[in-house]
């Protein structure tokens, strides 16, 4: 896929992206088990409310529209219920004249309990806060003394802590082989009281993370090469114990591996992967799973928690569902 090269910063843009009311023909939910109509109604009809970017992730919810990032694009972005675009930030990853065919834009966002947004520059290889006026600026960017690799996605515990994945995936040269990579690991960091640690250092490449609803465990997705999502108990000041797989993706499964996911407020793990987005238990059942056209790299739990929207490669789908989802710890 292409590259947008976009060096110039700009502020609240409208685009004209493609709409479409409903999804192609070969979206649908598949019922894995009974249980899954208490999640998703039978019938539930899966939409799409705009299309037309190069690699859609990094779903947040905010003042009554979905912010996300073409990471391909490198763009950060808003869209309406109702399916209007707006550009909020060109280049959001902060590399500058970025190559083509890098993963270098904006990826994961979050609000912080100021009320701020924490974004994820996959290029600049930092967590950025932008202000009042949309430009960001360093907020973690180091570990030791050393440069991290390319934050993913992150999440804030019930304590304020904020956690975070970093793959090397904004790196250019084969990843872990590129030279510019400083630390000797991909891990799964924690900040708090301005102090950050790697309470994980031995996955692969770290992807999508999450709390269950009363924030007693971790769930953190694995791309690959081997693909699982594995679960932690969280002790206190955030220490981890008890590692196990909740689910694991066999070879074959689908194009690309196992990326974002959410928690709902019945505990169940959404989780992007191979395929679509399975719909898994605690006890690491698979309900039921969202199959689109195209590859869903992540969602959120918007508006009263029970709609979903879903960041799919070029497009962005939407459905209701019975069950509430899990809202962010500081949201606006």
């Amino acid at each position: 896929m292409r590259i947008l090269s976009l060096a110039a910063v700009g502020l609240l843009v409208s685009v004209t992206a493609p709409v479409a009311a409903a999804a192609p023909a070969t979206t649908r939910i598949d019922r894995l088990d009974p249980a899954l109509d208490a999640v998703i109604a039978p019938g539930t009809r899966i939409e799409r409310i705009a299309t037309g970017f190069l690699f859609a992730e990094g779903p947040m919810w905010r003042q009554g529209k979905l912010w996300f990032s073409d990471v391909q694009g490198d763009r950060l972005l808003t869209v309406t219920p109702a399916g209007t675009v707006d550009v909020v930030l060109k280049n959001s990853g902060g590399y500058p004249n970025p190559p083509k065919g890098a993963n270098i834009g904006s990826n994961a966002l979050a609000t912080a309990k100021d009320g701020s947004i924490l974004m994820m520059q996959m290029g600049a290889r930092r967590i950025a806060r932008l202000d009042a006026k949309r430009m960001p600026h360093p907020f973690v960017t180091a570990f030791e003394g050393k440069r991290l690799n390319s934050p993913n996605d992150l999440v804030f515990a019930r304590d304020g802590s904020l956690w975070f994945t970093d793959p090397p995936f904004g790196l250019f040269n084969g990843m872990d082989k590129d030279p510019a990579k400083a630390l000797r690991f991909n891990g799964v960091f924690r900040y708090a009281n301005g102090t950050l640690t790697a309470p994980i250092r031995d996955m692969t490449l770290p992807n999508g993370i999450g709390f269950s609803p009363d924030g007693s465990t971790l769930y953190v997705s694995n791309y690959g090469p081997d693909m699982y999502v594995r679960a932690y108990t969280v002790g206190q000041n955030g220490a981890l114990s008890k590692p196990r797989i909740l689910i694991r993706y066999p070879a074959g499964s689908g194009p690309e591996g196992p990326d974002g996911l959410k928690v709902d407020r019945a505990g169940n793990i959404w989780t992007s992967g191979p395929g679509g987005i399975r719909i898994v238990t605690p006890r690491g059942k698979v309900l039921g799973q969202i199959k689109l056209p195209e590859v869903a790299a992540n969602l959120a739990f918007a508006e009263d928690g029970h709609v979903v929207y879903i960041t799919a490669s070029s497009s962005i789908y939407r459905l209701r569902t019975r069950v509430a989802g899990e809202l962010p710890l500081y949201r606006r």
